[in-house]
């Protein structure tokens, strides 16, 4: 049966290039022109690890792994990088492989490695990878040594560059050792398609690539159910094929069910579609795909529809970058974050510019995410193709996964020639997929761009005044905010932008050319119910693309650490019906007595009224999408809002001027932390005064520690703090400092601490669960 095992631990890393050389003599030469290629330096078999790792600097990681992000930031390298100096490295990993899989079908699954890859199994070159965004597998069954050491080296190439934002490098998702018998289902071979026939029924229709790695042909049975979220059988189909030695065969099933639970993005329900394989009687091989029943339909005149019911996608852009691990994130942040920015109201992600990481796609099926889903390179060609295909066949058995975008920003979309790549591409996905339109993200004039002739569904980067005349021109296209707004705030900044020392304004503001700000763009998608949606740029702050001294893009709602700004608020007072308040700026603003200061409050009620040290400043019936402003002298006091609708006080938010930090506090951000060796307890440091309240201008220089049981990852608070991310010491900024500390596999009670000069210290208990490790190769 098929073992599916992690090989994250226990590899070796060398930083940097290792020079070989040639040898003298034409010997060697001769012998690494045959299969096994690498008979010296690091990709031989027999390279001298133990030797070579003291004398090279070889170190022992985990993956996932990403070396760039330990390095102090340095102005002189590339601003749009993230201002790193990127460079090759070297990984190696010993692996042994029983007798017992003789005759089995061993395949390597790599997730992501950044950028470009070469692989060896011992001292073979097994594959090369162009893509840092795409998942790759590699068949080592031919040159196992069974019962022995194998060793699997990879060359990673981080000097090639695929995009202009932080790119990390490294091997930075996991890596799995995928043991099957000859006779399996394909890699990302079972695709589920439903449809509704009717208001009760629907058919679900399954194609299944089976493989077939011996040296004759097989006569397999194939069985196919459909399982519900209570865990029962709801459907099934049994079907014979001959598969043909090592070869593959497809076979096609339908099945139907009655009256599903429909997955939409409030109740997300999902369904597991398990295949089962038989070779003479005996099960060879069992997979479990998950999907759900839903329709999706976008309109012309009305917009997208879920379920038939109009939906407005409430979206944003992301990249796969987090403040304290870099482009390496563990499992649990890829929930995470997702869920924050649910909560702040989205309903939509765009997984710009690339293909995610798995643990995101199965987090954005359970939360329910309109996605956006992204290749990386808008071309035709044998590579551009297979890494769009892996995309496809990975992702379209995902409900949440709406459309597919074949580009973004393309400077040929305004050109025949990326007329013809789009028509192409749409063409080639849909071979592989038919129920979703195919768009590409169109910023270059795209009332005059070929390419938004030739989409299914116009996807728009900005321009907003170009919208009303391309729905003129092309009324029977349904048109999508592709990107939007990308307004630069910065956490706790309530004073103009400072350049020179790199923050910027909190408030929503628009800051020219074609880039409008955040409640003008909500207005202007929400007054045309031709517009599907929009996807915000971005979701969460993300290296690269900035100004020296700042080190990120500041477009985010949430910042580089996953706090919340203001724009989160502002967000969430568009769209969410949870009545909801939030004052900004906080109310501790020392040497600026006397001065008049915008106080915005954000809310979706219908009436706003605030108070000053308890007087009314004055009750008011602001714009529903703007929000409400009043001018107060700024004396230290008390700041209090009252949301109300229709007459009822529905919420309301209070801030005061506080005294000086006196104590600090830790606070566990997501519970049920598993002691196996991959999860971190993400952790936020704050400061509170004398009476208990939260200082939101605190700043001191904090020292964090473990008991032991786990280990700090990374810290940060600041986007302009030039300190590696995996220091243990950290200038706190506007109040909040970040924190990830690892587990490691033993449970028990880990203790994270934090201590300042001046301030009482903190200590926060962290119960790690013993719920079991997943299969993992030792």
């Amino acid at each position: 049966m098929r073992e599916k095992l992690l090989l994250d631990f226990n590899w070796l890393f060398h930083d940097g290039e290792i020079e070989t050389g040639l040898p003298p003599t034409k010997t060697p030469l001769y012998m690494q022109s045959k299969t096994e290629t690498a008979l010296w330096g690091p990709a031989a078999f027999d390279y001298a690890d133990g030797g070579a790792r003291c004398l090279e600097n070889w170190e022992a990681v985990d993956l996932p792994h990403d070396y760039i992000i330990r390095q102090e930031p340095k102005q002189a390298n590339n601003n749009t990088l993230g201002y790193f100096d990127y460079h090759n490295a070297w990984y190696r990993r010993h692996v042994q492989i029983p007798e017992s899989d003789r005759g089995r079908r061993l395949l390597l699954v790599f997730e992501g490695v950044a950028t470009h890859a070469v692989v060896y199994v011992n001292g073979c070159l097994m594959q090369r990878n162009f893509c840092g965004y795409t998942s790759f597998t590699v068949d080592i069954s031919d040159i196992v040594r069974f019962g022995e050491k194998n060793v699997i080296a990879v060359h990673v190439i981080a000097t090639e560059h695929e995009g202009w934002w932080y790119e990390g490098a490294g091997i930075y998702r996991h890596v799995w050792l995928v043991k099957t018998e000859p006779v399996a289902v394909d890699t990302w071979g079972v695709w589920v398609n439903p449809s509704r026939q009717d208001a009760h029924r629907w058919q679900v229709p399954v194609e299944t690539t089976l493989v077939n790695s011996d040296l004759a042909a097989r006569e397999a049975n194939l069985v196919s159910s459909v399982i519900s979220p209570e865990g029962k059988v709801v459907a099934s189909a049994t079907s014979q094929l001959v598969v043909p030695a090592k070869n593959t065969a497809v076979l096609q099933q339908s099945m139907s069910v009655a009256d599903p639970l429909l997955w939409d993005t409030e109740k997300p329900h999902l369904y597991t579609l398990r295949t089962q394989v038989m070779v003479g009687g005996m099960p060879v091989d069992q997979q479990d795909t998950t999907f759900g029943f839903r329709t999706i339909r976008f309109d012309a005149e009305k917009g997208f529809f879920l379920n038939d019911k109009p939906v407005k996608i409430r979206g944003v852009c992301c990249h796969q970058d987090y403040g304290l691990t870099g482009k390496a994130m563990p499992d649990r942040v890829h929930h995470y974050r997702l869920r924050r920015l649910r909560e702040m109201g989205a309903n939509g992600y765009r997984t710009a510019h690339y293909p995610p990481a798995e643990a995101t796609m199965d987090a954005l099926d359970r939360l329910g995410f309109l996605v956006m889903d992204e290749t990386r390179w808008f071309q035709s060609t044998p590579d551009g193709l297979a890494q769009l295909e892996m995309l496809l066949k990975r992702d379209r058995n995902h409900p949440s996964v709406i459309m597919w975008s074949v580009g973004n920003e393309e400077p040929l979309h305004k050109t025949d020639m990326g007329r013809r790549l789009l028509e192409t591409l749409t063409a080639f996905v849909h071979r592989y997929d038919s129920s979703r339109p195919v768009t590409t993200a169109i910023s270059h004039d795209p009332l005059h761009s070929p390419a938004t002739g030739a989409s299914e569904l116009i996807g728009i980067n900005y321009n907003l005044k170009q919208y009303d005349e391309i729905h003129a021109r092309y009324p029977d296209k349904p048109v999508v905010a592709a990107e939007c707004c990308a307004v630069g705030t910065t956490r706790g900044w309530y004073l103009p932008d400072d350049e020179k020392r790199g923050y910027l304004w909190a408030h929503d503001h628009a800051v020219g050319g074609f880039i409008s700000d955040r409640r003008s763009t909500w207005r202007f998608v929400m007054e045309r119910d031709w517009v599907c949606g929009e996807y915000q740029w971005a979701g969460i702050e993300h290296r690269g693309e900035t100004v020296w001294p700042r080190l990120c893009s500041q477009s985010g709602a949430l910042d580089l650490f996953l706090q919340p700004k203001d724009a989160y608020y502002q967000n969430q007072s568009h769209w969410t019906e949870q009545p909801m308040v939030h004052i900004l700026p906080h109310w501790n603003h020392p040497g600026r007595e006397g001065e008049r200061l915008p106080v915005w409050v954000y809310s979706n009620a219908d009436e706003l009224e605030l108070f000053q040290d308890g007087v009314s400043q004055g009750r008011i019936k602001p714009d529903r999408y703007e929000p409400g402003v009043w001018n107060l002298v700024y004396q230290p006091g008390e700041l209090r809002a009252v949301a109300y609708r229709q007459g009822r006080q529905v919420a309301q938010e209070t801030v005061r001027t506080t005294g000086p930090a006196v104590v600090l506090r830790l606070r566990l951000e997501d519970e049920n932390v598993r002691a196996d060796g991959e999860d971190v307890a993400i952790v936020t440091c704050t400061c509170v005064d004398a009476d208990g309240r939260t200082v939101p201008d605190a700043a001191p220089f904090i020292r964090f520690d473990t008991n032991g049981l786990g280990r700090i990852l990374g810290t940060g608070s600041d986007v302009c703090d030039h300190r590696p991310v995996p220091e243990q010491d950290r200038q706190m900024r506007s109040g909040l400092c970040s924190v990830a500390v690892k587990a490691g596999f033993k449970p028990g009670t880990l203790r994270v601490y934090a201590r300042a000069a001046g301030l009482d210290s903190a200590s926060l208990a962290i119960e790690l669960s013993d719920s079991g490790r997943r299969p993992f190769v030792e």
